[in-house]
């Protein structure tokens, strides 16, 4: 069994996957995130150009701010479903704000009124989460990629069962970092920009899409939306980045050395500009102790795993968006042994290989009509292999 990763394999086992495996059926999907775009304008209708607009949820930790075009117009995309304060801010106008409620794909257009400030004009200064609230039947946590950056996470390969796991009341992890939402053990569901997945998400099980691409979690428990299907347990909508906006390319490379000879990597890229966005994320880890091991000292627990998401989104109009999800993962490890499996020579191996592509298009037709449509396929394997040496 070779430790590393073969490019040239893995191309071949996941075009062979898709002619053999299961290829999901084309599907009609409410969209995972929303848009908010409108104009700003005086008090007498005319446009106001470089005028500064916020969009803020001080509870998720969510926030984005642009800039008025020549037109007035202002852009918000790919903003996960929740309630935000929006502000407005023009030299020479009195500020403005407004709450705005994001629930479906469907745009929300508004206009933003600005008057001429005055002498006489107040700012009106709110609490921290001030007047937030949300009309919702079901508890859910939302976590922002802000938090998920204070979040003592052991890997980024295997990040999104951790943060559900940190950051989440009621969710426990057993040794081997799968997590068991309140008391249950599979009752586990996930919507990835609207794809619904039901595996088992830890490093035993499954791949995993990285942290390091996830811009928003909202982890529903307890009676989820109906449109999540029958799990009762646990839902987490996860909303990815994107490079939709991105007009000055942005992207980071980190490295980290830990014990055990834990090493690992993460490159980000994201570019774009108003019609055409790309993110990348590439993950990579190896390690000495890749699962918690029945010894104090790691016998026989070594392993690596590498993950590629690329997300490209593509709007020719604004009535038409097409959008792209790759994800391509490996990961191979060692089950760790006893002393008295060891000394038996028992090697016991996992294999894991995900590959996933999730094409989608959404046409919207009028301004509370919204029409998306997503094809998915995927294919997995995975293979374990037990030798013994004998004993004489």
């Amino acid at each position: 069994m070779r430790a590393a990763f073969s490019s040239n394999s893995f191309r071949f086992f996941a075009f062979l996957m898709l002619l053999v495996f299961s290829i999901d059926a084309c599907a009609q999907t409410m969209g995972g995130a929303g848009t908010i775009q409108g104009t700003v304008l005086d008090s007498t209708g005319a446009v106001v150009p470089g005028a500064k607009v916020e969009i803020s949820n001080p509870v998720t930790g969510f926030s984005r701010s642009t800039v008025s075009d020549a037109a007035g117009s202002f852009l918000f995309r790919n903003v996960p479903e929740n309630p935000y304060h929006l502000s407005a801010q023009a030299p020479g106008f009195a500020p403005m704000a407004q709450d705005v409620d994001v629930r479906s794909s469907v745009p929300i257009t508004l206009e933003l009124r600005m008057n001429v400030a005055s002498a006489s004009t107040t700012v009106e200064v709110r609490g921290e989460a001030a007047d937030l609230l949300e009309n919702s039947t079901s508890a859910h946590t939302d976590v922002d990629d802000r938090q998920v950056a204070k979040v003592p996470m052991e890997s980024t390969v295997s990040g999104l069962s951790q943060v559900l796991t940190l950051a989440t009341p009621g969710v426990v992890a057993d040794s081997n970092g799968f997590f068991h939402p309140l008391g249950d053990h599979a009752q586990t569901s996930f919507s990835i920009d609207s794809q619904p997945i039901s595996d088992q998400q830890s490093r035993v099980y499954t791949n995993q899409v990285s942290m390091s691409a996830v811009q928003s979690l909202e982890v529903i428990s307890g009676v989820a939306p109906a449109e999540y299907g029958d799990k009762t347990s646990l839902v987490a909508v996860v909303t990815t980045k994107s490079g939709l906006g991105l007009t000055h390319p942005t992207g980071s490379i980190s490295f980290n050395y830990g014990s055990f000879g834990t090493a690992g990597t993460t490159i980000n890229v994201g570019l774009g500009n108003s019609k055409f966005g790309n993110f990348l994320s590439l993950n990579g880890l190896n390690t000495g102790r890749f699962l918690d091991t029945p010894e104090f000292r790691p016998l026989h627990d070594k392993g690596n795993s590498e993950t590629f998401f690329d997300r490209v989104d593509f709007q020719p109009n604004g009535k038409d968006s097409l959008h792209l999800n790759l994800f391509a993962a490996h990961t191979w490890f060692q089950a760790p042994n006893t002393f008295d499996q060891a000394a038996a020579g028992q090697d016991q191996r996992q294999n894991l290989k995900t590959f996933n592509i999730a094409p989608g298009w959404t046409h919207l037709f009028n301004p509370t009509t919204l029409l998306t449509g997503e094809c998915v396929l995927s294919a997995r394997s995975a293979a374990i292999l037990s030798f013994c040496r004998p004993v004489f």
